[in-house]
């Protein structure tokens, strides 16, 4: 599997922002690692990091687009019998779905920082028929500050890059819990119009 990765990144590699953005898009291989590949390109030299950036934040935003249109016409009995070519299990899907109905839209751009729900909860957001505008801004909003983090350390890490999962974690902690207060706080706040309205 690692030697799959190299060489998908050797690959991406020799299209320079393309690759970037085509692997993101695709997601051919975990983002963190693309992410973490890009900061080392832009050590290098070979990209700049407002490039690299614009190329992840609009290859990722595509790739949550696609998901979000399978989920809008593709519906539930399609993501359980097809999800797992998409690497997103029932179990992701009924965590996703659970979070999106019980916060709201919101979710869109809080749950782009947690683990298990981040990448599965563009399918409820289409299969809520969610407004295409405001799932993309809200998505698009969500990566420039998860697509910075990666390429910064990638970019400092430069020959160690690989190693980003353990070098990233003291940095994603703050990120996942600001998060999480961002949906408790969002939920209240639609708890409270929601009485407002009734009353």
């Amino acid at each position: 599997m690692h030697e799959l990765i190299q060489s998908v990144l050797v690959y991406l590699e020799g299209l320079g922002y393309w690759g970037i953005f085509l692997g993101l898009m695709l997601e051919v291989i975990p983002n963190e690692l693309l992410l973490a590949y890009a900061g080392y390109l832009v050590s290098k030299g070979q990209i700049n990091f407002v490039g690299g950036m614009v190329c992840a934040v609009v290859g990722g935003t595509l790739a949550q687009v696609v998901l979000y249109w399978i989920g809008r016409y593709g519906g539930r009995p399609f993501l359980e019998r097809y999800g797992k070519y998409l690497l997103i299990s029932k179990h992701h899907i009924d965590v996703a779905e659970s979070w999106f109905n019980r916060y709201g839209t919101g979710m869109i751009f809080t749950a782009r920082f947690i683990p298990i729900v981040r990448h599965a909860i563009s399918l409820p957001g289409g299969m809520a028929k969610m407004p295409l505008g405001k799932f993309t801004l809200y998505t698009g909003l969500a990566l420039i500050p998860y697509s910075f983090l990666y390429i910064y350390l990638g970019m400092k890490l430069k020959d160690n890059w690989e190693t980003i999962g353990e070098y990233a974690g003291p940095y994603i902690k703050p990120l996942i819990i600001a998060a999480v207060v961002l949906t408790i706080l969002y939920a209240g706040y639609q708890f409270y119009l929601k009485r407002k309205t009734k009353a």
